[in-house]
């Protein structure tokens, strides 16, 4: 095979990652093409946490496995060392004696972490690793920040006014953004694994924070209530989700609905590593403003979202700030989309 050929059917495998979106969490998204003489034979993706990786299904996909010790096996990241929930993926290629493997990533968690690789050389398959690397970084870009970084991925979301206000003075913010960009929203909580906001955003939109206008998983709900000022009532705990109201007076559990205790001093960090304790690989934040102007405060964020309405309030509750590099611009249907990432 030449470049441009592994770069081909790479891509390929990075169209069928793509399909684990929202499913596979806290497992990061895996595509798999095995190709013989040319021709695609097998293929398959990591389509749900807990279930077989891609490489086995890509495998169990090929009608004729005497194919195998002559093919290339095309994989978006290093194939697996370990027993998780299923055998390693390493041994499987191993088996079936394939010819060659080419990966996209390296995957720097510790029970992995170069063992794949290693055990592929072992036995003889010649091995090829940064075939569009920076794709897969990107594709996979919360499961490498939880490994390397040790805490959530963290993505700011608002919609502001052209004249720059998230709510009018008494705390109303519906609607800024129009139905196609709050649908977008939906789909953005099917594909995170946790939303959050903050008291006043529950106080005074008393929001669902689940997943309406798109098909897809509800993420779980957090919410800050420090001082646990709210009373019960909010939709947010009516228990049809597992929901986490982090504060700093008690730690009590219920059915779908936890308080944490977290202290007042360390308040978001400690949040951060309780989240990473449950498996929980990214977050996106839907408000308020304290709540966001907070993080970014912090430097605890990673991505931000931001949508910009043609509407102008005049006067009520700023937008944060946020400086940042900007990605990318887009128009939905008049409102602008744009997202920012960190210097």
């Amino acid at each position: 095979m030449n470049k441009t050929s592994d770069q081909y059917f790479m891509q390929r495998a990075f169209d069928l990652a793509e399909k684990g979106r929202g499913s596979v969490s806290p497992n990061p998204m895996v595509g798999c093409v095995i190709v013989h003489e040319g021709r695609v034979v097998g293929e398959g993706w990591h389509q749900k946490y807990g279930e077989g990786h891609a490489e086995v299904n890509a495998v169990h996909s090929v009608e004729d496995t005497s194919l195998l010790s002559e093919a290339t096996v095309y994989v978006t990241l290093e194939p697996c060392a370990h027993h998780g929930k299923t055998p390693p993926c390493a041994d499987l290629l191993v088996k079936h004696k394939v010819q060659r493997v080419v990966i996209a990533n390296h995957d720097p968690f510790p029970l992995v972490n170069g063992g794949g690789i290693d055990k592929l050389k072992a036995a003889g398959i010649a091995v090829e690793v940064g075939v569009l690397d920076h794709v897969g970084r990107e594709l996979n870009c919360r499961f490498f920040h939880v490994v390397e970084k040790q805490r959530p991925y963290i993505v700011l979301k608002w919609a502001q006014t052209a004249d720059g206000f998230v709510a009018r003075k008494n705390y109303d913010s519906k609607w800024i953004s129009n139905s196609y960009s709050r649908k977008l929203v939906h789909r953005w909580r099917a594909e995170e694994d946790a939303i959050l906001v903050g008291k006043n955003t529950v106080k005074y939109d008393d929001p669902t924070l689940n997943v309406r206008d798109w098909n897809g998983t509800d993420p779980l709900r957090i919410f800050i209530d420090r001082n646990l000022e709210l009373e019960e009532g909010y939709k947010i705990m009516d228990r049809s989700i597992p929901t986490i109201c982090y504060n700093t007076v008690r730690s009590t559990g219920s059915e779908n609905l936890v308080y944490i205790k977290l202290d007042s001093r360390d308040f978001l960090h400690e949040m951060l590593q309780d989240l990473m304790k449950r498996k929980v690989q990214s977050v996106i934040i839907e408000g308020g403003s304290a709540v966001l102007h907070t993080f970014i405060t912090e430097k605890l964020w990673d991505e931000a979202r931001v949508f910009i309405s043609q509407s102008e309030f005049g006067e009520g509750i700023l937008a944060p700030r946020l400086i940042g590099n900007q990605i990318s611009s887009l128009d939905i249907e008049g409102d602008k989309l744009v997202c920012f990432r960190p210097y």
